[in-house]
This record gives C-alpha cells, structure tokens and sequence, in this order.
C-alpha cells in the first residue's frame, strides 16, 4: 500500500541540499540573512515603508494611465521629425566614433602599441572618457558651442570612442598568437602584422559592438534634449512638465518604434556581415 504522506522519502531527498546534513551551507545562510538585512536598511534609508510603497504604486499606475491617453495624432509630424533627427545625431556620432576609435584601439592594445606607455596613456584617457555619461558631456558642449544638434553629436561621438576604442584593444588583444605567427614568418612588419592579421581576426566583434552602440545611443540621444543638445528629449521634458499626455504617448511610442526597427534592422546587418 503505497504511503498517504505528501512527500516522500525519494522527494525529500531529491530536495535536500548536497551536505551531510541536507541542509543548506552555513555561506548560504548568512547570504541570505545579510541580504534581507541590507533591503531593509535600504528601504528605511529611502523612506519607502509599506504604506509609502503602496501609496507609491498607486500614483505609478495612475500616471501610465494617463499616458495611454488617446494619442495627438496631429503632433505626428512634429514627433516624426524629431525623432529623425534623434537618429541622425546617433548615426553621425556613431560614425565619428568609429573612425576615431580604430587608430586609438590598435594603439591601446597591448600587442599593437608601439610602447607600453601609448598604450597605458590612451587606456587612460579612454577611461576617463566614459567615466561620464553622453548628458554631463552634452552639458559641456552646449555651453561650449550653444544649443542645437552638435553639442549632442559630439557628446555622443566622444563617449562612443570611449568605448569603442576600449572593445576593439580587448578584440586585438585577444587574437591567437598563432595568427600573428603566420603572417611574421612570412617577412611582415609590425604595420602589415596589425592590418593583415589583428584586424581581421578582431573586425567582426568589432562590428557587432558598434551595432550595440548605435542602439544605445539611439536611446541616449532622445535624452540629451533635455539639456538642449537636439533631438526628441526636449520636446518629451516640456510634454511631461505641461501634462501633454496626449503628446508624450506619441513621443514613446515613437521611441519605442525607432529602436525596435533599428534592432531588427542590426540583427539582420549583423547576421549578413558577421
């Protein structure tokens, strides 16, 4: 007669922990324990009890209610316009970077750099490029040149370079030694070693990462409207600060358009190139 008991001797054995005791490691525990601690000391740093967190929610919903509000189709042509010039600023940046970021990569990598010092030095200011995001840089340059389209572009481009330069070192500086040998025993020098054996074993990583940041700054550049860098953000500001709901759904949805085709659009390019 088979046993009424909900679990059985064979599942609770299945259940239990891979330790002589069956229960769970001592590191397991405290992990736990420690991280109920640290989010409920967090939640009392930033005054989100439960009745807040609640009351938070509450508002959260009613605010994306609002949003779905019944769309200004006439703001249309503005949105598309806009929104064009969001993915101008993006591609142009994105275009600039690339070309900036090819001497610099091959000079930081440590297999192409001519001397340890070059590559320390442009590693250096490479990370010091990307230890602000694209709105601190769009701040600098408006200030700089003024309002418009470029102080964005050059936000863009500048931290792009950043991280462009800093994937394509990694590319080259992962390829095998093998590849490098090949093209030295036959008499190549150190110019021809980097064109004929570095670059075409790092090009189609390379290739994938500037899709994934053509995407990313896509997203970044609807932003950096807010500080008067270009593109859609400032209208999005001024239809949240107005309570154009109507408006800023059309803005989103826009936005959401405009990044899912251009990621369609990468995987296929991608898929072709790579």
């Amino acid at each position: 007669m088979q046993s009424s008991r909900p679990f059985t001797d064979a599942g609770m054995a299945a259940m239990a922990w891979p330790t002589a005791s069956g229960l769970p490691p001592r590191a397991v525990v405290l992990g736990a324990a420690g991280i109920c601690v640290v989010l409920t000391a967090a939640l009392s740093m930033l005054e989100l009890g439960r009745g807040g967190f609640l009351a938070s929610l509450g508002r959260l919903f009613e605010y994306v209610g609002n949003i779905i509000a019944t769309p200004d189709w006439e703001y249309a042509p503005t949105v598309a316009s806009k929104m064009l010039e969001t993915v101008e600023m993006a591609f142009l940046g994105t275009a600039l970077a690339v070309v900036m970021s090819l001497p610099l990569g091959l000079l930081a990598a440590r297999n192409s750099a001519p001397h340890p010092a070059v590559s320390h030095t442009i590693r250096a200011i490479m990370t010091t490029i990307r230890s602000l995001p694209e709105l601190m840089w769009a701040l600098f340059f408006v200030t700089a040149v003024g309002l418009g389209p470029l102080p964005g572009v050059a936000a863009i481009a500048l931290v792009s370079i950043g991280y462009l330069g800093k994937f394509l070192a990694e590319a080259i500086e992962a390829v095998p030694d093998a590849a490098v040998e090949g093209v030295v025993v036959h008499g190549a020098n150190r110019m021809q070693v980097r064109f004929y054996a570095l670059m075409p074993q790092a090009w189609p990583d390379f290739i994938a990462v500037t899709f994934y940041v053509f995407e990313h700054n896509v997203r970044a550049a609807t932003v950096l409207g807010i500080v008067g860098a270009g593109g859609i953000g400032y209208d999005m500001t001024m239809a949240m600060r107005l309570f154009r709901y109507d408006r800023l759904a059309l803005i989103l949805l826009a936005i959401y358009l405009a990044v899912t085709i251009l990621d369609r659009l990468s995987d296929r390019i991608r898929a072709r190139v790579i």
